[in-house]
């Protein structure tokens, strides 16, 4: 749950979830929202699958999906596994051999549809491996790739369809006395995902994973996973999130970051809120904040940013934000720390100074953390 004694409207309640483990990632519980991505590289082809996995934690990816349709894949998984900085999920559709390989490989998860790997002694094989090396399953439901006969007795993929799959599917787990799972119902429809998502959680403890399938490109895919993904989160339902987009996989990392920091479930790096600009911007907002984001993109501690053109928002903004730049006249704006004016600024040292500001609060912050834990140790040690 979020907390906010002040401002109790903002509090959402967290569903209720049992915790598993994705290699060093909990999942589930009191453990924070993991955001999660996937390759679109030849995983087979080593290097540029592990550039593309290191670029994504470094945008703060938890963990990575990789696809591993053939042995090909699953042989190149082993390194994979080795160097990656995060958990990696191998994604298996069919071939219950690939979700054996990929455990022997060193996968955290395996992503499987357990109906779709064959006979009951098949995936009894798959969950077997699954123990025998510490992975866990994620069961992904898919509205576009349901069983058959659920279509022949709904008529369409449905909400009531994909939960029935993920109920056999999580049975299937259970009567192998398999736990370790957490669950998706996803479909490119946001009102099909939620509706799916909404019946699901009322009806089990597993973990949630969150995604809206086939969502797009940059912009209508984070318009559409904002909508589903975001009214699913409010609701307290969600304990990993995934956005699909047609784009490269740190873009969908930067996106879900951006929904959990919307949210305040989760703060990772540089919040700035920005005015759209029109003719009273006392500077050019719009071409500032492109600049000030890029710049920024190295601090991971969070802190709150307002970048307004002028005097009509802006202080009201500055007041709830660590640091502030205001538009005014003449060339200069006023800058504001910690909800206070500070002190003016020209124009032209804006950029540079706003980001000297935000890297010197970073380090405050951190020092702050350092010390609280080193006090907190030493008490223990007292203890």
């Amino acid at each position: 749950m979020t907390h906010n004694p002040i401002r109790p409207w903002r509090n959402i309640e967290r569903r209720v979830s049992r915790q598993i483990r994705v290699g060093k990632v909990l999942v589930g519980g009191d453990a924070p929202i993991a955001v999660q991505t996937m390759t679109n590289t030849l995983t087979h082809d080593v290097e540029a699958t592990l550039d593309q996995i290191r670029r994504a934690a470094i945008a703060g990816a938890d963990i990575v999906r990789v696809s591993t349709p053939d042995v090909e894949s699953t042989a190149a998984l082993r390194e994979i596994c080795r160097e990656s900085p995060v958990p990696i999920v191998a994604d298996i559709h069919f071939h219950y051999k690939r979700a054996i390989e990929a455990a022997e490989a060193g996968a955290a998860c395996l992503r499987i549809n357990p109906g779709n790997i064959g006979d009951a002694k098949r995936v009894a094989e798959v969950v077997k491996a699954a123990k025998d090396h510490g992975c866990s399953i994620r069961i992904g439901v898919n509205a576009g790739s349901l069983e058959k006969h659920l279509l022949d007795k709904y008529g369409e993929p449905c909400p009531d369809a994909m939960v029935e799959s993920g109920l056999d599917h999580i049975k299937l787990l259970q009567d192998h006395d398999f736990h370790e799972f957490k669950i998706s119902v996803k479909a490119s429809d946001v009102f099909m995902s939620a509706a799916a998502y909404q019946q699901l959680a009322a009806i089990t403890d597993a973990p949630i994973h969150l995604g809206i399938t086939e969502a797009g490109g940059l912009i209508s895919g984070t318009v559409k996973s904002a909508i589903g993904l975001g009214s699913l989160l409010w609701f307290g339902i969600g304990d990993t999130i995934r956005v699909s987009l047609s784009a490269d996989p740190v873009e969908e990392v930067k996106v879900g970051f951006e929904i959990l920091k919307s949210l305040g479930l989760r703060t990772r790096g540089v919040q700035i809120i920005s005015c759209p600009s029109c003719a009273r911007q006392g500077f050019d907002v719009i071409k500032t904040v492109e600049t000030l984001e890029k710049r920024l993109e190295h601090i991971k501690t969070p802190i709150s940013l307002s970048i307004i053109g002028c005097v009509v928002n802006g202080p009201g903004e500055a007041l709830m934000t660590d640091i502030g730049f205001t538009g005014g006249g003449a060339g200069s704006g006023m800058v504001y720390l910690a909800g206070k004016q500070d002190h003016k600024l020209s124009n032209d040292q804006m950029v540079e100074h706003i980001v000297e500001l935000v890297e010197a609060k970073a380090a405050e912050i951190q020092a702050a953390e350092r010390a609280a834990a080193e006090a907190e140790a030493a008490a223990a040690a007292l203890d």
